[in-house]
């Protein structure tokens, strides 16, 4: 048994000899696990969505190591030794394991830049807080279809780039760029300064077949169980509401996404803006 009194650096790297396997958390392909493994991985440039470290643990390597997930903006969260050996493939995470993306994120300055280069109004879809990887893949894959030249997500409380993501996109993951950024109702006050409109999805908002979505346009599609949060709603200069006929109350967000997507199509081919 592990004596209690283990202490300092010992305690931080010390695994626990008997694993569950069976209680293991899903392990994905884009984790990293043991200190230079991670070290290395922030030091070449890989990006990392989210760094695990053992709660407690402060020697020389893990400070090196949290200083790097600040500098690049990294989520750290500081969890019990028995949640990373649960997540721990290898059984030698020395208690930090990193959570690389599966994909590089885009700029919002790319994503402008995708629009000028087809001579067409900036059209971004930006997600305030998709948890669920099938939904972001699904929104990516419609994103691609419907003629977006990116998506926005935040950094915090969102799910990310993820093998699963990747593969629910079926392959548009390669062609839409997708931009991470710190504060969605900041990156939104940008872009209205370069001109963009907003409509955020909420269904107290205007039927969608109300409203002109021409121009350039930014679609603000919420969480799936709490939908715009207040702040971001405010930032909107309109919200769109999908008619809705059924005995459910709501829609699933990349179905959601999906619909008022395409009356945006709808509304520009009409236009030819």
């Amino acid at each position: 048994e592990m004596s209690a009194s283990l202490v300092g650096s010992e305690m931080c790297i010390r695994d626990r000899e008997n694993m569950d396997n069976n209680n293991k958390e899903k392990f994905h392909e884009n984790y990293i696990e043991g200190r230079n493994a991670v070290l290395e991985a922030f030091r070449s440039g890989k990006t990392i969505d989210k760094l695990f470290v053992l709660d407690g643990c402060q020697d020389g390597p893990i400070k090196s190591i949290t200083r790097e997930a600040r500098k690049h903006d990294a989520i750290i969260n500081y969890v019990a030794k028995e949640r990373l050996d649960q997540m721990s493939e290898t059984g030698k995470h020395q208690g930090v394991i990193a959570v690389s993306a599966a994909y590089e994120y885009a700029e919002v300055s790319d994503i402008l830049e995708n629009a000028e280069r087809k001579g067409e109004p900036p059209f971004i879809i930006i997600l305030d807080g998709i948890e669920d990887p099938h939904n972001l893949g699904a929104i990516i894959r419609t994103a691609n279809q419907a003629g977006a030249h990116g998506i926005i997500i935040p950094k915090r409380r969102a799910v990310g780039l993820t093998p699963t993501v990747a593969k629910t996109s079926a392959g548009a993951i390669n062609y839409t760029p997708v931009a991470k950024v710190t504060n969605i109702s900041n990156t939104i006050k940008e872009l209205k300064e370069k001109g963009m409109w907003f409509v955020c999805a909420d269904m107290g908002g205007t039927t969608m077949y109300d409203l002109n979505l021409t121009g350039p346009i930014g679609l603000v599609i919420g969480n799936e169980g709490d939908g715009v949060s207040k702040l971001v709603k405010e930032n909107c200069d309109m919200t769109a509401s999908i008619p809705m006929v059924g005995d459910i109350d709501s829609l699933n967000a990349s179905v959601a996404t999906g619909v008022l997507a395409y009356e945006i199509v709808r509304q520009r081919l009409k236009s030819g803006k």
